[in-house]
């Protein structure tokens, strides 16, 4: 399916934004594997700027530091036995990207203009060249305007931080849940509140609220969507 596509002028695209901690990588990954489509982790590249800012000890209220640093990044999409790889300055670090310090610095970092002019332009093109799923916070209302299918994934923030907190236990560490719950809420309300195409519900978005559901109820939820779009 995938392929005969590619070359079309108008390429199919869901876009599927929601807050931190809701399942949209997860979801999105599955979506896009029962449509054939290509799966576009934007918080990913963000990330890998944060890792960027984190690791060069970037002060990004600099706003001379910002620019310079933001003009000495290159962000490079690879998919590597089907899986997405971020790469670097042609360094790939994917396995870094997961880091609670990188994600804190991507939420702040996502909200300065030369950032985000960073990777818009890479984002839209792949949404050129392939039928694509992206999943992000402004994705429906800003980077794909007009795509076919635009979903807004949310769960209440007990839940994320559930489910993040799960996710920590298995790694072995030992991590405080009322401290995570306390941290998605201030990001919620730092991407909410941004000036910068801030986290929102798109006018013509469906709503999928995931605190009670399963990854299957979710996934099936947004291939109605998309087939109610006949994509």
């Amino acid at each position: 399916m995938l392929e005969e596509r590619i070359g079309e002028k108008n390429m199919a695209a869901i876009a599927i934004d929601g807050p931190a901690g809701a399942g949209k990588s997860t979801i999105a990954k599955k979506v896009a594997k029962e449509l054939g489509y290509i799966y576009v982790d934007t918080g990913a590249m963000y990330r890998a700027i944060a890792y960027y800012l984190v690791t060069n000890h970037i002060d990004i209220e600099d706003e001379e530091a910002l620019n310079t640093a933001c003009s000495q990044i290159t962000i490079r999409i690879a998919y590597e036995d089907g899986a997405q790889q971020v790469y670097l300055n042609d360094e790939n670090v994917t396995p870094y990207l997961r880091t609670e310090e990188t994600g804190n610095m991507a939420s702040k970092s996502s909200a300065k203009a030369p950032v985000r002019a960073a990777l818009l332009d890479l984002q839209r093109d792949m949404a050129k060249e392939y039928d694509v799923v992206m999943d992000g916070r402004d994705i429906g209302t800003n980077v794909l305007p007009d795509a076919e299918v635009k979903i807004y994934l949310t769960a209440s923030s007990k839940e994320r931080a559930n489910r993040r907190y799960k996710e920590l236990i298995e790694k072995g560490e030992k991590p405080d849940f009322d401290q995570i719950e306390a941290d998605i809420i201030e990001r919620d309300n730092r991407d909410m509140n941004r000036a910068i195409a801030p986290l929102k519900q798109a006018e013509d978005a469906v709503l999928v609220d995931s605190s009670d559901m399963g990854i299957e109820e979710v996934v099936q939820a947004i291939l109605n969507a998309a087939r109610d779009r006949e994509l």
